[in-house]
């Protein structure tokens, strides 16, 4: 199978003549997870493009992508409903401002509640 090739991430690198050159892509590694007491997490209500439904997002994580997973799947397990976790953000459904900003608190993050 061939190799993708990735030249538009490939940025001031315009020719090489060594053959067995391979190009570091910079930031490809995560960032180390930070201990709860260095983050600096937002909890808000959102609504827009849900059909009116509302949903609970946290933000802010700086991390791997399997601890941002963990965390995701400890706040829809300590509210009892469903979410996801993409794109950065984690997704509660339902208005759940006031537990999630609790359970956040009590595991050590600081959480600051941004909105009404």
């Amino acid at each position: 199978m061939a190799k993708k090739n990735d030249w538009k991430r490939r940025d001031g690198v315009v020719y090489s003549t060594d053959n067995d050159y391979s190009y570091d892509y910079e930031n490809d590694e995560e960032p180390d997870t930070l201990p709860p007491g260095e983050q600096h997490l937002k909890v808000q209500l959102d609504k827009k493009a849900r059909s009116g439904k509302q949903v609970t997002l946290v933000n802010g994580f700086i991390g791997t992508e399997e601890d941002f997973k963990l965390l995701g799947k400890l706040l829809k397990s300590k509210c009892g409903v469903g979410g996801s976790v993409k794109n950065g953000e984690i997704l509660i459904q339902g208005d759940f401002r006031n537990k999630v900003v609790e359970v956040l608190q009590k595991e050590g993050y600081n959480v600051k509640r941004v909105g009404h």
